[in-house]
């Protein structure tokens, strides 16, 4: 007995790595400061907390349909109506276990040997693994911070082949918070249009958190003719601190969300009961709060900004949206530690600054674009500040 060939073409989550290596020295009782996990450090509203404890008295702690209970579906399509002017009915919605779990249906349901799925650079780590899990294959295309952390119109041309099936488009983007304006947008629409068998995984997840003034937009909310093929990709974990409770959701064509029933039905089957009746108040309660948040959000990466440009050898752009910034860290590159280690990738300065600094982040190769770091800024602003002093006399060290 030994393992498929197909977890063979996968590797660990970086980022879930990093994380629990910080649960461990924390254990040991090493004062350890964890800026590797994308997890808002805001509980989940009390209103949620309040439907989810209604829904346990109420019995809701059966089964429910497959990929969703008509409730939360409801809510779903009215959120996309809300925010974003889509018109989705209730069998053109999924709900899965987490936006994870809607990009591992999507990709498996519809992914053969052979179909390419292109893939920007720096990338969410999940995208090339869930690709090759799949059987397919990830075509990168390398969008760096010259370009704003984003793929260009004449990139996607280039990278299209007849055997695309997908374009992932995160936005704001996890690992560098870049988004893309309404005319970034339609830009690389105008490109879609011409190539009418390659779909779009809208990945959304940060659609609430975004800075000075942004106006968010979804691709099928600007680019109409592309809504028959748009996968559009979102859920609670990020906007409404809802990371455990484990609910993505996605609006599509019938026949893709059917598909991803079928699989869902062979894997997980329901989401958990209870954490949809929390979703549904979650996207039809009080939405004032999302604001609030991410104006305390754009305090820290303010903060982080500026204390990492002050570092030597890093240069930290600021990011549009969500909590993460991608600082390029070349400047390190081929100087040496204390303790007399030569720092050859961004993957050794990552260990330097977790061994010496006792600060976590994950490095720019699990992103597909180094030399890099990821640095999450979802954690208050005293740790954020001793994080970055920290990183500041670790790099002021090196010879």
């Amino acid at each position: 007995m030994h393992p498929s060939a197909a977890l063979g073409r996968i590797q660990p989550s970086a980022t879930l790595a990093m994380t629990s290596r910080v649960f461990e020295l924390k254990a040991q009782g090493v004062d350890v400061i964890g800026l590797g996990a994308g997890e808002p450090d805001f509980d989940t509203p009390d209103f949620v907390k309040e439907a989810a404890i209604a829904a346990i008295r109420a019995g809701k702690t059966k089964y429910t349909n497959v990929d969703g209970t008509p409730e939360l579906k409801a809510a779903v399509a009215a959120k996309f109506a809300r925010d974003n002017g889509l018109t989705y009915s209730p069998d053109q919605i999924s709900i899965n276990v987490g936006g994870k779990h809607t990009l591992f249906n999507a990709l498996v349901a519809t992914v053969d040997p052979g179909d390419e799925v292109i893939v920007p650079a720096p990338y969410w780590v999940s995208y090339p693994d869930v690709v090759q899990f799949a059987g397919g294959t990830p075509v990168f295309v390398a969008a760096g911070a010259a370009q704003g952390y984003k793929l260009r119109p004449e990139q996607l041309e280039a990278a299209i082949t007849p055997q695309t099936k997908w374009v992932i488009l995160n936005s704001p983007s996890n690992p560098t918070g870049a988004a893309y304006t309404e005319d970034e947008l339609k830009a690389l629409g105008e490109v879609l249009a011409r190539h009418p068998h390659v779909w779009v995984f809208a990945d959304d997840m940060y659609e609430h958190i975004v800075y000075d003034g942004f106006r968010f937009r979804t691709i099928a909310e600007v680019c109409p003719d592309l809504y028959e093929r748009t996968l559009t990709v979102n859920g609670c974990s990020k906007g409404y601190a809802m990371t455990g409770w484990r609910i993505g959701f996605a609006g599509g064509a019938p026949w893709l969300i059917k598909a991803m029933a079928k699989l869902q039905s062979q894997s997980t089957s329901n989401p958990c009961s209870i954490a949809q009746a929390a979703a549904v108040a979650a996207l039809t309660g009080p939405q004032a709060f999302l604001k609030e948040r991410a104006a305390a959000f754009q305090v820290r990466r303010d903060l982080v900004v500026a204390m990492l440009n002050a570092a030597d050898g890093i240069t930290c752009p600021t990011p549009e949206g969500a909590f993460y910034v991608y600082p390029d860290v070349g400047g390190t590159i081929g100087k040496t530690t204390p303790k007399g280690k030569r720092i050859e990738t961004d993957e050794d300065l990552i260990g330097y600054f977790l061994d010496d600094a006792r600060v976590a982040a994950v490095h720019g190769g699990a992103f597909g674009l180094s030399p890099a770091m990821r640095i999450s800024y979802a954690t208050s602003e005293v740790l954020l500040t001793a994080a970055c002093e920290r990183i500041q006399e670790a790099c002021a060290a090196l010879r």
